[in-house]
C-alpha cells in the first residue's frame, strides 16, 4: 500500500529563512519572477550580490519583465547556484541605472530583499546550479562588463 505524502508529513507553506544572502558563483543563472495578472518567469544571467539584502542584475531595455517590475515592483528571484545555494529572494525591485554606463541597451535593477526562503534540503545538494554556456566570445565580454558595472554601482548604493 502506498502512503500518501500528506499522511507522512503535515503540509506547510513556511520555508526556513536565511538572515542574509549567501555568496554564489559569478556565472550563476537565476530566475526572475514578475507579475502582471499572473506570474511570469525569465532566466537572468549572473546576478550580483550587493550586500546582505540587495541583489543587482541587468535587464535588456526592451524586456517585458522590466516593464512589469516598473509597474509592480514586488518580485522574486530564484537562485540555484553552485556551493549548495538554493534560495528564493523576495522583495521590491527598482531601476538604479537607465541605461547602464557601459551597456546602453541594458538597465541596472536593484532588488531590495525583504525575505530569503532557504530551499536547501538534507536529501541533496546543489553542486553546479543552472548552467548555460555563452557561445559568442563578444557576448561573454559584454556580460562580464555588465557584471563589473553592477559591482561598481553596488559600491555607490550604500
Amino acid at each position: 500500500m502506498v502512503t500518501r505524502a500528506q499522511q507522512r508529513q503535515e503540509p506547510s507553506t513556511d520555508h526556513p529563512r536565511l538572515d542574509t544572502l549567501p555568496e554564489w558563483p559569478v556565472d550563476t543563472i537565476a530566475v526572475l519572477v514578475t507579475t502582471d495578472g499572473g506570474p511570469h518567469a525569465i532566466p537572468v544571467s549572473w546576478p550580483v550580490r550587493a550586500g546582505d539584502h540587495r541583489i543587482l542584475l541587468s535587464l535588456k531595455f526592451d524586456r517585458g519583465s522590466l516593464a512589469r517590475l516598473r509597474e509592480r515592483p514586488e518580485v522574486a528571484l530564484l537562485i540555484l547556484g553552485g556551493g549548495d545555494v538554493a534560495l528564493c529572494a523576495r522583495g521590491n525591485a527598482r531601476v538604479v541605472a537607465d541605461p547602464m554606463p557601459t551597456a546602453r541597451d541594458y538597465v541596472a535593477v536593484a532588488i531590495e530583499v525583504e525575505a530569503i526562503d532557504d530551499h536547501r534540503q538534507s536529501a541533496f545538494t546543489v553542486a553546479a546550479g543552472i548552467q548555460r554556456t555563452v557561445l559568442d566570445p563578444g557576448e561573454l565580454r559584454y556580460l562580464e562588463e555588465r557584471v563589473a558595472a553592477l559591482r561598481e554601482l553596488a559600491a555607490g548604493l550604500d
